[in-house]
């Protein structure tokens, strides 16, 4: 049947949408102007991550210093006085709050980011939103407890300098910037590369955990890159495309620290390709997965 010009006309009118969802038509069809679009809508599930983390807990955000102090003590204990591993001449105590801090936001956002697909499954089949916004608010959420974990490390390093320790302070602090952003967008990228298998190899979620732990062996978190001369096992280490912003990250706190642009500039493609490949599994898997998820 024929719709008269004049009715065609008007039905047109009626549908002036002001936003028109349409189906992606390619792997690199990211559309990530549409994050930006929807920024309120991060800031809220940022919001909604940290509040419901500590809902109905007796100490709430405390736990951010209870987890890197009982931590600490442990790795003191373990690392320093029974192996006996030196330090590089930085105080001890810092000197693992330091690695513990920087760690405990890559292993967080990376396991959080992770289950994005299978943890919110019942919100994606119910509403339409770019579905990369889940787990940018895991990156930014995980970064406010950074933030908490860096503020007691330097108190600790305050505590030191007062008691005539010497401790380091200059312009290479600025240095954390980059080096946290790196370790945010290598948690993203392969975050959503495992998020993206997991929705139809959901065995994946039983390797993550063991997976992490023995990253963290392999990343120099509780003994110093320069530990690690002439041993067998330390190119296991040294290919780790973390450890360059480990030491980094210790350089810029302490002045300190075994790397080099050689180093960061694997990082940094490591991290750029983990990204590119995490972002084009994502937007391939997300068209179907609640089918399978």
């Amino acid at each position: 049947m024929s719709i008269p010009a004049n009715e065609n006309t008007a039905l047109q009118e009626d549908n002036d949408w002001s936003q028109v969802i349409s189906p992606k038509v390619g792997l690199l069809d990211l559309r990530l102007t549409e994050v930006w679009h929807y920024r309120d809508l991060l800031w809220l599930f940022v919001r909604r991550d940290f509040v419901a983390a500590y809902k109905q807990t007796v100490f709430g955000p405390l736990w951010h210093f209870i987890q890197p102090v009982f931590t600490t003590i442990m790795f003191l204990l373990v690392f320093g006085k029974i192996a006996n591993i030196p330090t590089d001449g930085i105080e001890p105590i810092v000197f693992y709050m330091s690695g513990i801090t920087i760690w405990n936001y890559f292993s967080t956002s990376l396991t959080s980011t992770a289950g994005t697909f299978s943890a919110n499954a019942s919100i994606f089949g119910k509403v339409y939103f770019p579905r990369l916004i889940i787990p940018l608010s895991t990156i930014i959420s995980n970064l406010v407890k950074f933030g908490i974990q860096l503020v007691l490390l330097f108190a600790a390093m305050a505590w030191y300098g007062f008691h005539g320790k010497n401790i380091h302070f200059g312009f290479s602090w600025l240095l954390i910037i980059p080096v946290v952003v790196l370790m945010a967008l290598t948690g993203l990228g392969l975050g959503i590369i495992i998020s993206s298998l997991t929705t139809k190899y959901r065995d994946f979620n039983v390797l993550i955990g063991f997976g992490v732990q023995l990253l963290m062996y392999l990343t120099p978190i509780a003994y110093p890159l320069s530990f690690l001369s002439g041993k067998s096992y330390a190119k296991w280490v040294y290919y780790n495309p973390l450890t360059p912003l480990t030491e980094l990250f210790r350089y810029a706190l302490f002045g300190k620290g075994s790397f080099s642009i050689e180093s960061l500039c694997y990082s940094g493609a490591f991290t750029l390709i983990a990204l590119s490949i995490g972002l084009i599994l994502f937007n391939k898997v997300e068209k179907s997965f609640m089918d399978t998820v």
